[in-house]
This record gives structure tokens, C-alpha cells and sequence, in this order.
């Protein structure tokens, strides 16, 4: 029966997942080109830059409403594709429609779709999540094969998928973007998103063979759900999590501006910063799946954030002219260390998603999961919010960067300071799961 279980609905899952976080990925593809419309098209400065971008992210802070719906609302008998077909089939909308839009649209015009178009991503991503905290769950009956590694690849795979999406979207973003209108990228990836829902509508759910999950409706998943927070393990974890993101200023809008406004760096070093970070991000997912899947998720992820502050005392360094005065070019430096600080943002991310999945009780996976993603987003937009507000304090504008040292030396502090309460995660989840058994 388990092995069964494993061939051809265990290949069609890999197909619909490797797709869907692929595509996931890929959605760098026409990000990178809003930076760049809302810059030179629209002319904003680096703080409405910011703002823009990260209030752009409120529809994922709806996550656990997806969940919970996903849980516990049926289409047809289904209740994980039919939401991944929805999610695409509302970006596709989204992006077709700024593709055909005038070129001088208002920016509340272009705010509603990029809310439309994350409002799409959220739901396809909730239920794409959840089908891997379901399968996380569902470990052969056999002490040999224990839950950590089966759980531990399935992430893995899915990890890489987004990553090798996002080292071809940043590649293509950065080689197009000088070539083509922003419009026409546009309306591209509108295409492949039109295409992917095509396909994801073929496939029946019973044929992925997923685990039942018995449901009882909105208010049963809910109380699963509250059940579940209630628990200290998974209550803290999240909690430091979601602060260890929200505490940091993030000066993403600022140091665009920096790098394409005082320094010029073309358009193309950028893309291919971007490669770089997500070419990282790929074979970190290989990397973890082979050699620290077994080392302890706290001491993991501090180390991470301990690496996050240390990258940021490099860009310090970087802003006062240290490397260039080194001999070392700026376009080097942006294409290395900062495409790897933009992503080692997310590198926890990969083992705290695992450790969740060990945790997650069964029947809320989907709940659970989109939760911790809903509060990484609420994180995400605190951090641009205080990162405006950092900017105006040290007075930095899209002319004058004389601040920015400064800047990034307290966003370096802000970023140790939950490594003081890491004991909040869980050390030996394994053990637990043992128990259970």
C-alpha cells in the first residue's frame, strides 16, 4: 500500500508542486521590473518605492483565512488544486491587465493590481504549502524511515524548485529588461500564469493521492487552529520568527536607489545579483538536505541570523568605500554580497519550515503553515514600514545618501538582538515525534 502510494500519484504531486513553487520562484521575473517602472516611469523616491513595495504584501497576511478555507471548503471534491488554479488564474488576470494598461498609469492603478496579483500568489502558495505539510505528515509505517528526512526532502525539493524559478527569473528579468518594454515582460509571465492554470485544472486531485484529512467545516479548523497556537513549542517558535524579521529596518528602497541613482549600476549587474542570490538560495537547499537536516534547528537558524548582521556591516563597510578603495569594483560587491544578503534573508525559512511541519498536528496543516507565512508577511511589511521610518530619521533621499552608513549600522544591531532569545525554538523535535509514536 505505501508503495503504491509512492509511484505514479507520488510523481504527479512532484509535477504539480515542482511547477507551482517554480513558478513561485519565477515571479522575480516581473518584480524586478516594477522596481525599475515604479523608479524611472512613475519617478518615485526611494520611500514610496518602499512603501509601495512592501504594502504590495498585505494580501499574504490573509494566509490563515486561505488556509482555513482550504482546509475546510471543498470545490468539487477538491480542496487543495482547485485553490492552486485560482491563485494562478487571479495573477494571470493581474499581470494581463498592466500589460495592456497605458504606460502612464496612476500608481494607485498599478497598487491594486500588485494587490490583486499577491492576492493570487497567496492563495496558490497556501495550498501548495499545505500539501507538502500533509505529506510531511504521512511517514511509512516503519521506525527505519523516520518523519524528519521524508519531511526534510519534500521541503527540499520544493525549496529548490522556487530557487532554480527565481535564478531563471532573475537571469531572463535582468537580460530583458534593457530589451523589451516593461509591458511586455509583463505580459509574458501573464502567459505562463494563464498556462499554469490550464494545467493545474487538468489534474484531479484523487489521482496526487494525498492523506485524508477529515473536516469539519470553518469552526472546526479554526478551534484545530487555535488548539494548535496554544501550544508553547509552536506559539514561541513562530513568535521569534515572525520578531526576528519585524525588528529589522529594512532599507531595500534606499539601497536601490543607492545602487542604480549614485553608484549607476546598470540594470543588468542587478539581474544578475539576483541570479547570483537565488543560484545561492538553490544550493542551499541542496546543502541542507545533505548535510544539516540533522543539526538542530536553533543553532541553525541563529548562525543565520548571526551571518544576516555580519553581511550588513559589510555593506556598511561597502557605503564608506572600503572594498572600492581595496581595489574591488561596486558592480562586483552588488553582484556578490548583496545578491547573498538579499537572500539570506530567507534561508531560515527552509529549516524552520521543516521544523513546523514536525510540529503541525494533524487535519490544520494547511492552517498552520499559512499562519507562520501570514505572520513572515506581516514581518516582512513592519520591516519596510520601519525601514521608511529609519530613512527619514538619518535623512536619507534619492540624492542624498550621507546617512546610509549610519543606517545600516543600526540595522545591524536590531538584526543580533533576537539572537539573545533563540531558546524560544525547539532544540530536539525528533525526540517528540518519537513519543508520539
Amino acid at each position: 500500500m505505501v508503495a503504491s502510494d509512492g509511484g505514479s500519484g507520488g510523481r504527479l504531486m512532484k509535477k504539480v508542486l515542482g511547477l507551482g513553487f517554480w513558478v513561485q520562484g519565477f515571479r522575480c521575473f516581473p518584480w524586478l521590473v516594477v522596481s525599475f517602472y515604479l523608479k524611472d516611469g512613475l519617478n518615485v523616491d526611494p520611500s514610496t518605492l518602499q512603501i509601495l513595495q512592501s504594502s504590495a504584501n498585505l494580501p499574504m497576511v490573509g494566509k490563515p483565512l486561505y488556509g482555513l478555507l482550504s482546509d475546510s471548503v471543498y470545490i468539487s471534491g477538491q480542496h487543495r488544486v482547485p485553490y492552486i488554479a485560482l491563485g494562478a488564474f487571479l495573477q494571470a488576470l493581474s499581470w494581463l491587465v498592466i500589460a495592456i494598461s497605458p504606460t502612464n498609469m496612476s500608481i494607485f492603478a498599478i497598487s491594486i493590481y500588485l494587490l490583486l496579483s499577491n492576492l493570487g500568489a497567496s492563495i496558490a502558495e497556501v495550498a501548495n504549502d499545505a500539501i507538502v505539510a500533509e505529506m510531511a505528515k504521512q511517514t511509512p509505517f516503519s521506525i527505519k524511515h523516520p518523519q524528519p528526512s521524508s519531511s526534510g526532502n519534500l521541503q527540499s525539493f520544493v525549496w529548490i524548485a522556487s530557487s532554480a524559478g527565481g535564478v531563471l527569473g532573475n537571469l531572463l528579468g535582468g537580460i530583458f529588461i534593457g530589451r523589451f518594454s516593461p509591458q511586455s515582460m509583463f505580459l509574458y509571465f501573464g502567459l505562463l500564469l494563464a498556462l499554469q492554470f490550464f494545467i493545474t485544472i487538468s489534474v484531479r486531485e484523487s489521482s496526487l493521492r494525498l492523506p485524508k484529512s477529515p473536516s469539519g467545516g470553518i469552526r472546526k479548523q479554526l478551534s484545530q487552529l487555535l488548539v494548535a497556537l496554544r501550544k508553547p513549542e509552536i506559539a514561541y517558535s513562530i513568535s521569534w520568527f515572525t520578531a526576528s524579521y519585524a525588528i529589522i529596518p529594512a532599507l531595500t528602497g534606499t539601497m536601490f536607489f543607492y545602487q542604480t541613482q549614485y553608484l549607476k549600476i546598470d540594470s543588468s549587474v542587478l539581474g544578475i545579483s539576483k541570479v547570483f542570490g537565488q543560484a545561492t538560495m538553490l544550493l542551499w537547499g541542496i546543502i541542507y538536505n545533505q548535510y544539516f537536516k540533522s543539526v538542530s534547528s536553533r543553532k541553525l537558524i541563529s548562525a543565520i541570523q548571526v551571518m544576516m548582521a555580519f553581511l550588513m556591516v559589510s555593506d556598511f563597510l561597502f557605503v564608506r568605500g572600503f572594498y572600492r578603495q581595496m581595489g574591488m569594483p561596486d558592480s562586483l560587491y552588488v553582484v556578490i554580497f548583496s545578491g547573498f544578503l538579499e537572500v539570506l534573508f530567507f534561508f531560515k525559512i527552509l529549516p524552520f519550515s521543516v521544523l513546523i511541519a514536525q510540529m503541525c498536528p494533524p487535519g490544520c496543516e494547511g492552517s498552520v503553515m499559512a499562519f507562520l507565512m501570514s505572520c513572515v508577511a506581516l514581518a516582512f511589511i513592519v520591516s519596510g514600514y520601519l525601514g521608511v521610518a529609519l530613512a527619514s530619521c538619518i535623512k536619507v533621499t534619492g540624492n542624498d545618501f550621507s546617512g546610509l552608513p549610519f543606517g545600516l549600522l543600526i540595522q545591524a544591531a536590531c538584526t543580533l538582538v533576537p539572537t539573545f532569545w533563540s531558546s524560544c525554538i525547539p532544540d530536539k523535535v525528533e525526540s517528540k515525534a518519537k513519543r508520539k509514536d
